[in-house]
């Protein structure tokens, strides 16, 4: 199973636009990589030669493919609870990861001390996934510099704001929202703030390197009346430094947090059944993400464990349904300059007009199904091997006004926010639990309701599309996605959509 959860889901997305915003180059790479060789390798007396000779221990024994992950993290986090500042935290971590590639096999190790000893042990180690047995003479390749997109400033986040501005912030958080209404009970908020290089060396002579900043605020609330308690989230973020945390975005985010958590004090038990779902913009495109976004990675099809294994060029969804997968966004939290295995991000379009186009690949993958990598091999720590991920996964806008598709349902759930979902990928099969859900009869939203899960088939579900609104939206900057035990930041995306004939579990 893979799952995707969001620590602080907002129903109110910003919208962006959805078109690559920079060429990827050599010079972007360049730059990067002056900044993780003095993280990297100058501290530790290493350089380009001794980067070779680690990986000409590998590939003398024949094997496909090799490469050197390095990674540099600083990362820091604050959190406020019942009006303290209760926790703080500071980390730095480091470390190599090497790896081989014979066949469809890999071998894999790690170490979090960066030298040439550790280094030549552990190529030592992996190149014993290759059949040759003995080591045969390898021309070293010469240097290459991988092309590389510019779509988020190479700062350091943590140092973009003072620990007791950052403490004041959180204050602040709390402050609105208690004075947003006095059913208002406690406050929770934290600020997390991540500076993470990291540095690829492939055994084709490709160096390629990226500087990736991450923020996020979250905020969660608890309104109570006449006894009955309810929760409410809100929050954002992107590869930004803390400024981005203004007065107007905490005042939205609070803002989120407190109208779900008023609105769930007045919902009723949700109905079940079959019906008419719409799903809001934005943060609702989790059920994209689940439901087909990971059935349309390359490890699942080339397999053959996917529900879409083997329909390149069929139809899968309806007429007018265009996804993608789009690392190249500015800003934004899934977004990557370059992936963990040196391929720069791209804007892929998996399924156009309801037709499937290309899978998510990896290199590993990508070689083994004969077509090139998408910029999509990610890895949440040099502790981990890549695998096909998703970056910022979204569908396309239609032509019709949200207001118009709400009018549209004669009875039906109108799920404008999740806490997440899971699916089984051979299936396709999915399950969803609505966190700020509406009950919908004759074109009117009649009143709000809880407990609401909504479950279906993801291949399915595309073809049920009946309308797609003019609002397309992303997310605000909260996704985690978690496949075989990795964890890494996406995005995730859509417009309001009706879904004729879903089936939703209910409490009524």
């Amino acid at each position: 199973m893979t799952s995707l959860k969001s620590a602080v889901a907002s129903a109110r997305q910003t919208t962006v636009g959805a078109k690559p915003l920079a060429r990827p180059t050599h010079e972007s790479t360049s730059q990067r990589l002056v900044i993780a060789q003095k993280l990297l390798l100058e501290p530790f007396g290493l350089n380009d030669a001794a980067l070779s000779r680690a990986l000409g221990e590998i590939t003398s024994y024949g094997v496909d493919d090799a490469d050197l992950y390095f990674q540099y993290t600083r990362s820091e986090g604050w959190s406020l609870e019942e009006g303290i500042v209760k926790t703080g935290s500071f980390s730095i971590d480091q470390g190599v990861g090497v790896r081989a590639v014979s066949g469809e096999k890999t071998a894999f190790a790690y170490s979090d001390d960066i030298s040439e000893a550790s280094l030549l042990d552990a190529a030592r180690t992996v190149r014993s996934i290759s059949g040759a047995g003995k080591a045969g003479r390898v021309k070293t390749p010469g240097r290459k510099i991988a092309s590389s997109r510019s779509l988020y400033q190479e700062l350091d986040p943590i140092a973009t704001l003072g620990s007791t501005a950052k403490v004041k912030l959180l204050e602040k958080v709390e402050k609105l929202a208690k004075a947003r209404d006095p059913r208002i009970v406690q406050v929770m908020a934290g600020l997390a703030s991540e500076y993470d290089v990291v540095m690829v060396a492939r055994a084709d002579g490709t160096l390629a390197a990226d500087v990736r900043p991450l923020v996020r605020l979250s905020v969660t609330v608890i309104a109570e009346q006449n006894g009955r308690r309810e929760v409410g989230s809100g929050g954002g973020g992107g590869r930004l430094g803390l400024a981005y945390f203004d007065e107007a975005q905490i005042s939205q985010y609070v803002d989120d947090a407190v109208n779900a958590a008023l609105t769930n004090l007045d919902a009723r038990p949700a109905p079940a059944g079959e019906m008419t779902v719409v799903l809001g913009p934005g943060w609702p495109g989790i059920l994209l993400h689940e439901a087909i976004g990971h059935g349309l990675e390359g490890d699942f099809n080339r397999k053959g464990s996917s529900a879409f294994s083997g329909r390149i060029g069929q139809r899968v969804a309806a007429k007018g349904v265009t996804v993608l997968d789009d690392g190249t966004i500015a800003d934004r939290r899934g977004s990557l300059n370059v992936d963990d295995e040196g391929n720069a991000s791209q804007r892929n379009v998996l399924i156009e007009d309801g037709i499937l186009k290309g899978y998510i690949q990896d290199s590993l993958n990508a070689r083994l199904m004969k077509v090139k990598p998408t910029g999509n091999g990610r890895r949440e720590s040099y502790a981990h091997v890549p695998m096909p991920r998703m970056t910022n996964t979204y569908m396309l806008g239609g032509d019709k006004a949200p207001e118009e598709i709400v009018a549209s349902m004669k009875k039906g759930l109108y799920a404008t926010n999740f806490g997440g979902g899971q699916v089984d990928i051979t299936s396709g099969k999915f399950v969803f639990s609505a966190s700020e859900a509406f009950w919908v009869e004759n074109g009117k939203i009649q009143y709000p309701v809880k407990g609401a899960t909504i479950v279906g088939n993801g291949p399915d579900v595309l073809t049920r599309i009946t309308m797609m609104g003019n609002d397309m939206q992303l997310d605000s900057g909260v996704g985690t996605c978690g496949k075989e035990g990795q964890s890494v930041p996406v995005g995730v995306g859509q417009p309001t959509l009706r879904i004729d004939g879903l089936t939703v579990g209910g409490t009524a």
